[in-house]
């Protein structure tokens, strides 16, 4: 069939001829009313029968692969969307560099193949779950319209994993399916697996932080994961990164409206020094000390997605050819990483030092220095705002040291600077640099719903163009009475 093009003939759209692979189409059918169930009750809330301008996807072809409709969330036609396969695709790196890509599962890698996919495959619902109140305090229609989008893309990516799963692992993959819809963000019980997803996110600007940050370590992860030698999971993630740039935009692009606005209403106010909390605040916009403390905190959680610097089990994939580096195939190297280096962060002797380490093993460190350098573009972007609104103000990434919970930083105190402290230093000055229950609840009072047409809350701006070119006074959810 054409994989370019989404056959909709089934439930089940996809472009990876599930009518003719009858046994994992009834398969993904069955775990299909369990998928809708966890959707009712784990995605958003209060909006399952509202009507939400979404695109959807109707082929592959990066120039022309969306169409934009009202549809009911729940009646959303999520799917399985791999990119073209590339014709005589070699492996780009490991052990197998240079063989032809597998298009089935080589045996002796397939549990750690399994665990990379479910890995992915949990974080997908997680932050559905994450978001599923915002709906009722979104600051306009058209970003209560762009969390939805997320929200319904995030799902289509969870259906990417299971179809993985289902149709390369058996009833181990099977059964990896169904515990992907047990596992909760937050629970106790049956938490997610990474320790950024069961974090709250209580407010928009947590969100947009969530989307700049989370999502960009969800970009870093999907890149390496297209390099893979398993040609299904490769196409797989190139289609997700698709839709992965959406997400980012709407954090980034969000952060720089929240920026904008409070940089308006001080100018229009007579407000010169940021640091004037408490007068910034009265003008019912978000003050720019309280957005570096989420920026702190959002960035600190998602460094630690990346796990220890140090890492065996980044190499054994490395080397395994399953997961590769950031644009592999555009690095001029030899792709084993036999013999080579790479600097790492490490503690010396009560100081942070770069350390160089067998680059196998720094494979973590390398991708978190490209997810950084990457977020330091956004952050670039925001402080622009900031200086053509003539506010005296820089917002920074906080030192890698700061605030984190794995990894070689995981048992110090550090400030955002890089100075390192004692833990009664840290107790007395961390409300500071990260948000405080004060700021939270300053920032839910602002949280309240603005739900007519055009209209935006008082402390973000709208934006320079609406969602598919549509006018300012766009109607892009219609909400059920």
């Amino acid at each position: 069939m054409d994989v370019i093009n989404v056959d909709y003939s089934t439930k089940i759209p996809n472009n990876v001829g599930l009518t003719e692979d009858r046994r994992i189409l009834r398969a993904l059918e069955g775990w299909h009313p369990g998928y809708l169930d966890w959707w009712r009750d784990m995605g958003p809330e209060g909006f399952q029968e509202a009507l939400v301008y979404l695109r959807t996807a109707v082929s592959v072809d990066p120039k022309g692969w969306a169409k934009f409709d009202y549809v009911k969330m729940p009646e959303y036609r999520w799917g399985i969307l791999l990119a073209p396969q590339e014709e005589n695709r070699t492996i780009p790196f490991g052990q197998h560099f240079g063989e032809p890509a597998w298009q089935d599962v080589p045996g002796e890698y397939r549990a750690m193949l399994r665990r990379l996919i479910v890995i992915q495959g949990d974080t997908e619902p997680a932050s559905v779950e994450q978001q599923r109140h915002l709906g009722k305090t979104a600051p306009s229609l058209y970003d209560m319209r762009n969390l939805f989008q997320v929200n319904v893309e995030e799902g289509r990516h969870l259906w990417a994993m299971v179809y993985l799963l289902h149709k390369y692992f058996g009833r181990d993959g099977r059964e990896e399916a169904e515990e992907l819809l047990r596992r909760r963000s937050g629970s106790t019980d049956a938490p997610r697996m990474l320790g950024a997803f069961n974090e709250q996110t209580p407010d928009w600007l947590s969100f947009f932080m969530f989307t700049t940050f989370t999502d960009r370590d969800g970009k870093m992860q999907l890149e390496s994961l297209a390099q893979s030698g398993f040609d299904p999971l490769s196409r797989t993630c190139r289609f997700m990164l698709t839709e992965e740039a959406h997400h980012m935009f709407v954090g980034e692009t969000g952060i720089g409206r929240i920026i904008a606005r409070t940089c308006e209403a001080m100018r229009a106010a007579g407000i010169e020094d940021a640091e004037k909390i408490e007068e910034v605040r009265a003008l019912r916009v978000i003050d720019l000390p309280t957005i570096q403390k989420k920026l702190n905190l959002h960035y600190s959680l998602s460094l630690d997605l990346f796990g220890s610097e140090v890492s065996t089990n980044a190499a054994n994939a490395f080397n395994a050819s399953l997961k590769g580096r950031f644009h592999e195939t555009r690095i001029d190297d030899d792709h084993r990483l036999e013999n080579a280096t790479y600097p790492v962060l490490k503690l010396v002797d009560g100081e942070v030092k770069r350390v160089d380490a067998p680059a196998l093993t720094a494979l973590n460190m390398r991708l978190r220095d490209d997810y950084a350098a990457d977020c330091a573009k956004s952050v670039e972007r925001w402080n622009k705002v900031i200086e053509k609104a003539g506010v005296e103000f820089k917002l920074r990434l906080p030192h890698v040291a700061f605030h984190r919970q794995i990894g070689e930083f995981r048992d110090i105190c550090a400030t955002p600077y890089g100075e390192l402290i004692d833990r009664e230093a840290w107790r007395h000055r961390s409300h500071h640099w990260l948000p405080s229950a004060a700021d939270g609840e300053f920032i839910a009072e602002l949280m309240q719903p603005v739900q007519g047409p055009g209209q935006f809350a008082s402390w973000i701006a709208p934006p320079k163009v609406g969602i598919d070119n549509k006018p300012g006074d766009f109607e892009y959810v219609k909400i059920a009475a």
